[in-house]
């Protein structure tokens, strides 16, 4: 049998370390090995060829996989005596029946690619027979998958007797070929796909405190993460999270819970149902990456919250456990597809792409992957789809088809798990209810968790030592000792901006002086100063107050642009205009190049704005953009002087207290003025109609009211409002 081996060429190859196990696998059955490796393809075969020729086109085609192995192991650089450990498994994995089958499968017309998940499997699936062996961490079975599939086409091309029987394999590859001149079709490549995922999700993007950015360079954000609770929303109505805790419970002591307010009756036992609901880990209703539990999730959930409570980082978390594993691992586990949805509906909106699948496609995720065999993997469930921020799209109109799109891909791939995040205020469930997503309301940070991330941030920023202790314990004090910065540590993203102010600094005690602190830090992201150097230019002429003063511009236009403050969105030449405005009012020299300068500076280090693409800036989280436009206003009213309390009542309450993107915005302006000012901004809310608007000026207005620090001022307004609730 030997013979037909160096007959077919099959044996005769310089180097070849695997030719044993070609040798013994002839010597027992060529006859059975054909068969298997023939199975399933020829079911489509009208006439079947000679035998001999199946089995020299199988064997050919089974040197030229293991050689493509060995290709790997070589670039890996094992020697030739370690390689020799792997001649047994490989021997082993390549008998099995399900094996030979799969790689006959390239002779398919077919066929994109094998099941490498099925092969990875079936090397696991070895355990003790391997006898220790293991696959390097670069070893990609996609990898190898590509190249035999051009090997097997070439094997049946060349025969004079397999050429026709196989013809439509040719005609297969010529029309892909056609179908990619309209562009380069990209690889299916799995390691460059996750080496993608680490560079852009990888590290946290809070290194402002330390100058020399030591300490946060090297924070990775699956080392910090701490899962949540989440609790279901059975029944989803808005109004159920929208009314303050604080203010509910007062209404029960006060009795004013009556029989004549039958509505707030009902709303009450919404919010019973959805506080009697357990609380899960939102691990077990995503799936944990790092334990398989796959199984027990949920295959379709939307993940709601506030801004800033971790629905981003628990997307990018998933999809950063999958890129950190090696490479020979990467298809044994569900590949993530993390959308961002603010970009994929500006994609669409502009005709980019036609749908979710064309998007990842052109390479908005990241690293582009071949639409047709993502295409497969999708149809096999070998993917989960994490589709962040529905929020972020504030056309609804395009909302509406976003959403229409997701329902259309959960129908074209059923066996793939979604998950899909939206802050909850002004969230429509029933699109997505309808497609049979469940939803989950994302809980604060318990205070066993926030002690959790608060030892896992000082350990990885500082290692072992007293200054690790003693700020550490300083934080802690401030969070046990504070009612407000306690309340503000429940949101992961505050909680963060705690633990990077705590470094060298007492932490303040109140919403909007933590957010102006914060932004003192993040700030110094802005270092133009080399670029300054370079242009020439005095560096000193620009500090932190300026680049604040800049932002509370930017958020000025944003707000008053067409698209409002819900648009999030800022085109280059506009920003550059503000920032040229604002440079020349303070006298600095080439305002152009120093603005180039702090946008060139956006681009690469992007915390509070960010670059979208298509010559346009946003800000990364909106409560930045929140803030900073309500310091703006604040500004005018207190320090220019340009807005009295009548105009901020009228042009600023008055004309987007039902406008769900200015609720934040609105409640931190309450926060930032004196007591007076606010209770006088909370009757006027009182005074108005809201009856047709399910009485928003009223929940605003209690909301308004827990942003009072010094309630004595307000009493007067404070029992009127309870009386109105």
């Amino acid at each position: 049998m030997v013979d037909w081996l160096v007959i077919w060429g099959v044996a005769q190859a310089a180097g070849f370390v695997f030719k044993p196990i070609l040798e013994d696998l002839a010597k027992e059955s060529v006859k059975d090995y054909t068969q298997d490796f023939f199975k399933d393809c020829l079911k489509k075969v009208i006439h079947l060829p000679e035998k001999d020729a199946l089995k020299e086109a199988a064997w050919k085609a089974l040197k030229e996989f293991l050689l493509l192995v060995q290709q790997e192991l070589e670039d890996a650089d094992f020697p030739e005596v370690q390689m020799r450990l792997y001649v047994q498994p490989l021997r082993l994995l390549v008998a099995q029946e399900a094996v030979a089958e799969e790689l006959g499968r390239a002779f398919d017309a077919d066929c994109r690619g094998l099941d490498t998940r099925s092969l990875a499997q079936a090397w696991q699936g070895l355990g003790e027979r391997r006898q220790g062996v293991t696959l390097p961490e670069g070893f990609d079975w996609e990898r190898v998958s590509k190249r035999y599939l051009k090997k097997a086409r070439a094997i049946a091309q060349e025969s004079d007797k397999l050429r026709s029987v196989f013809a439509a394999a040719a005609q297969t590859q010529t029309v892909e070929q056609l179908g990619d001149l309209v562009g380069i079709a990209p690889e299916f490549d799995l390691g460059r796909y996750a080496e993608g995922l680490r560079e852009q999700y990888g590290t946290v993007k809070l290194e402002s405190l330390d100058t020399t950015g030591v300490y946060y360079n090297e924070l990775k954000l699956w080392k910090i993460f701490v899962p949540q609770q989440v609790r279901e929303c059975a029944e989803f109505l808005p109004q159920v999270y929208e009314i303050p805790k604080e203010h509910l419970l007062r209404l029960r002591t006060a009795g004013e819970l009556s029989e004549a307010e039958i509505a707030e009756v009902e709303m009450e036992r919404h919010r019973r149902v959805y506080g009697e609901q357990s609380v899960r880990s939102v691990l077990e209703v995503v799936g944990n990456p790092n334990d398989g539990g796959s199984n027990q999730a949920e295959p379709y959930a939307v993940i709601l919250g506030d801004p800033g409570s971790g629905k981003s980082t628990l997307l990018q978390y998933l999809a950063l456990v999958w890129a950190e594993r090696p490479v020979r691992e990467l298809v044994l586990h569900p590949i993530p597809l993390l959308i961002e949805l603010r970009s994929y509906g500006r994609d669409k909106q502009e005709k980019g792409c036609k749908d979710i699948l064309s998007f990842v496609h052109g390479g908005n995720v990241t690293c582009r992957l071949n639409q047709r065999d993502l295409h497969e993997k999708l149809k096999a469930g070998q993917a989960i789809a994490l589709f962040d921020g529905i929020d972020e799209v504030f056309d609804l109109k395009l909302r509406d088809e976003v959403m229409r799109d997701i329902h259309r891909f959960t129908n074209e791939y059923p066996l793939v798990r979604s998950v899909v995040t939206s802050r909850w205020l002004g969230y429509k469930a029933q699109r997505l209810r309808d497609a049979g997503f469940r939803h989950f309301m994302l809980q604060d940070l318990e205070p066993e968790q926030v002690e959790e991330f608060i030892g896992k941030w000082h350990e990885l920023t500082f290692g072992a030592g007293a200054d690790q202790v003693r700020k550490r314990e300083r934080l802690q004090r401030a969070i046990r000792e504070s009612k407000a910065i306690r309340e503000l540590a429940g949101n992961p993203l505050l909680l963060t901006m705690m633990a990077i102010l705590n470094q060298n600094r007492e932490l303040p005690r109140d919403r909007p002086a933590l957010y102006e602190q914060a932004s003192q830090v993040l700030l110094h992201q802005w270092d133009v100063e080399r670029n300054l150097i370079e242009a020439r230019i005095d560096p000193l002429a620009i500090d932190y107050k300026d680049k604040q003063a800049m932002l509370r511009r930017v958020a000025r236009h944003m707000q008053s642009s067409e698209k409002g403050l819900a648009g999030n969105i800022i085109s280059t030449a506009d920003l550059e205009r503000i920032l040229m405005e604002y440079l020349r009012s303070i006298e600095v020299a080439e305002p152009r190049v120093v603005a180039r300068a702090i946008i060139q500076q956006l681009r690469s280090r992007n915390f509070i704005l960010c670059y979208l693409g298509a010559e346009s800036y946003a800000f990364v989280h909106r409560t930045f953009l929140e803030y900073f436009c309500a310091w703006e206003i604040v500004w005018q009213f207190k320090e220019t002087q340009t807005l009295g309390i009548e105009e901020l009542k009228t042009e600023v309450f008055g004309r987007h207290w039902q406008d769900e993107s200015w609720q934040e915005v609105l409640c931190l302006i309450a926060g930032m003025i004196e007591a007076r000012f606010t209770g006088s901004v909370i009757e006027f809310l009182m005074g108005l109609d809201g009856e047709e608007d399910e009485f928003k000026n009223l929940f605003l207005a209690a909301k308004c009211l827990l942003e009072v620090r010094n309630r004595v001022e307000v009493v007067g307004v404070d029992q009127q409002l309870l009386k109105r609730m």
